[in-house]
Protein backbone atom coordinates (compact mmCIF):
# COMPACT_ATOMS: atom_id res chain seq x y z
CA UNK A 1 0.00 0.00 0.00
CA UNK A 2 2.87 2.36 0.77
CA UNK A 3 4.35 1.76 -2.68
CA UNK A 4 1.06 2.64 -4.40
CA UNK A 5 0.65 5.77 -2.29
CA UNK A 6 4.19 6.82 -3.05
CA UNK A 7 3.86 6.21 -6.80
CA UNK A 8 0.61 8.15 -7.22
CA UNK A 9 1.29 11.06 -4.90
CA UNK A 10 3.46 13.79 -6.27
CA UNK A 11 3.99 17.19 -4.80
CA UNK A 12 5.23 20.32 -6.47
CA UNK A 13 7.78 21.91 -4.20
CA UNK A 14 7.75 25.39 -5.74
CA UNK A 15 5.04 27.56 -4.16
CA UNK A 16 4.51 29.63 -7.30
CA UNK A 17 4.26 26.62 -9.60
CA UNK A 18 1.85 24.82 -7.29
CA UNK A 19 -0.23 27.99 -7.03
CA UNK A 20 -0.34 28.30 -10.81
CA UNK A 21 -1.45 24.69 -11.16
CA UNK A 22 -4.19 25.21 -8.59
CA UNK A 23 -5.28 28.46 -10.23
CA UNK A 24 -5.60 26.80 -13.61
CA UNK A 25 -7.56 23.92 -12.08
CA UNK A 26 -10.01 26.43 -10.60
CA UNK A 27 -10.18 28.24 -13.93
CA UNK A 28 -10.95 24.92 -15.64
CA UNK A 29 -13.73 24.21 -13.16
CA UNK A 30 -15.15 27.71 -13.59
CA UNK A 31 -15.02 27.43 -17.37
CA UNK A 32 -16.93 24.16 -17.18
CA UNK A 33 -19.60 25.74 -14.96
CA UNK A 34 -19.88 28.73 -17.31
CA UNK A 35 -20.14 26.41 -20.30
CA UNK A 36 -22.97 24.51 -18.64
CA UNK A 37 -24.63 27.81 -17.76
CA UNK A 38 -24.31 28.95 -21.34
CA UNK A 39 -25.63 25.66 -22.68
CA UNK A 40 -28.53 25.28 -20.26
CA UNK A 41 -29.86 28.82 -20.22
CA UNK A 42 -30.74 31.54 -22.67
CA UNK A 43 -27.54 33.48 -22.03
CA UNK A 44 -25.27 34.48 -24.87
CA UNK A 45 -21.49 34.67 -24.85
CA UNK A 46 -21.54 38.45 -24.53
CA UNK A 47 -23.51 38.15 -21.27
CA UNK A 48 -20.77 36.11 -19.59
CA UNK A 49 -18.12 38.84 -19.45
CA UNK A 50 -18.61 39.67 -15.77
CA UNK A 51 -18.81 36.00 -14.85
CA UNK A 52 -15.51 35.25 -16.55
CA UNK A 53 -13.83 38.01 -14.54
CA UNK A 54 -15.30 36.51 -11.38
CA UNK A 55 -13.99 33.06 -12.32
CA UNK A 56 -10.52 34.49 -13.00
CA UNK A 57 -10.60 36.37 -9.68
CA UNK A 58 -11.53 33.23 -7.77
CA UNK A 59 -8.87 31.22 -9.60
CA UNK A 60 -6.21 33.84 -8.82
CA UNK A 61 -7.28 33.96 -5.16
CA UNK A 62 -7.05 30.19 -4.74
CA UNK A 63 -3.75 30.12 -6.61
CA UNK A 64 -2.37 32.76 -4.25
CA UNK A 65 -3.77 30.87 -1.26
CA UNK A 66 -1.99 27.72 -2.38
CA UNK A 67 1.25 29.58 -3.06
CA UNK A 68 1.11 31.24 0.35
CA UNK A 69 0.35 27.96 2.05
CA UNK A 70 3.33 26.25 0.44
CA UNK A 71 5.69 29.19 1.05
CA UNK A 72 7.76 29.31 4.23
CA UNK A 73 7.07 33.06 4.57
CA UNK A 74 6.08 36.17 2.64
CA UNK A 75 2.81 34.75 1.38
CA UNK A 76 1.85 38.07 -0.21
CA UNK A 77 5.04 37.94 -2.29
CA UNK A 78 4.55 34.40 -3.56
CA UNK A 79 0.85 34.99 -4.08
CA UNK A 80 1.51 38.22 -5.99
CA UNK A 81 4.00 36.53 -8.28
CA UNK A 82 1.55 33.69 -8.82
CA UNK A 83 -1.24 36.12 -9.72
CA UNK A 84 0.98 38.15 -12.05
CA UNK A 85 2.14 35.03 -13.87
CA UNK A 86 -1.44 33.77 -14.03
CA UNK A 87 -2.58 37.04 -15.59
CA UNK A 88 0.30 37.10 -18.07
CA UNK A 89 -0.33 33.49 -19.12
CA UNK A 90 -4.06 34.12 -19.59
CA UNK A 91 -3.32 37.23 -21.66
CA UNK A 92 -0.74 35.33 -23.69
CA UNK A 93 -3.24 32.56 -24.39
CA UNK A 94 -5.83 35.15 -25.41
CA UNK A 95 -3.31 36.84 -27.67
CA UNK A 96 -2.20 33.63 -29.37
CA UNK A 97 -5.55 31.86 -29.58
CA UNK A 98 -7.96 34.72 -30.21
CA UNK A 99 -5.58 37.09 -31.96
CA UNK A 100 -6.54 39.91 -29.59
CA UNK A 101 -4.03 42.72 -29.47
CA UNK A 102 -2.70 43.60 -26.00
CA UNK A 103 -3.91 46.97 -24.74
CA UNK A 104 -3.05 49.21 -21.81
CA UNK A 105 -6.01 47.94 -19.80
CA UNK A 106 -4.41 44.49 -19.82
CA UNK A 107 -1.65 45.75 -17.52
CA UNK A 108 -4.34 46.78 -15.06
CA UNK A 109 -5.87 43.31 -15.32
CA UNK A 110 -2.50 41.69 -14.54
CA UNK A 111 -2.02 44.00 -11.55
CA UNK A 112 -5.52 43.19 -10.31
CA UNK A 113 -4.86 39.46 -10.58
CA UNK A 114 -1.58 39.94 -8.70
CA UNK A 115 -3.36 41.91 -5.97
CA UNK A 116 -6.10 39.33 -5.55
CA UNK A 117 -3.58 36.50 -5.43
CA UNK A 118 -1.38 38.44 -2.98
CA UNK A 119 -4.42 38.82 -0.74
CA UNK A 120 -4.98 35.05 -1.02
CA UNK A 121 -1.30 34.49 -0.21
CA UNK A 122 -1.67 36.53 2.99
CA UNK A 123 -4.34 34.11 4.16
CA UNK A 124 -2.48 31.10 2.78
CA UNK A 125 0.70 31.71 4.73
CA UNK A 126 -1.34 31.61 7.92
CA UNK A 127 -2.68 28.19 6.91
CA UNK A 128 0.89 26.87 6.58
CA UNK A 129 1.39 23.61 8.49
CA UNK A 130 4.33 23.99 10.84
Amino acid sequence: MYLIRRLFSWRISSPVLSGLCRAFLWMLLGAMVLSLLLWGSGLEEQDLTMYTYIVHGIAAAFGGLTAGRRAPGKGWYHGGITGALYGIIVLLIGFLALDSAPAGIDCLWVLTAAGIAAFGGIFGVNLHKS
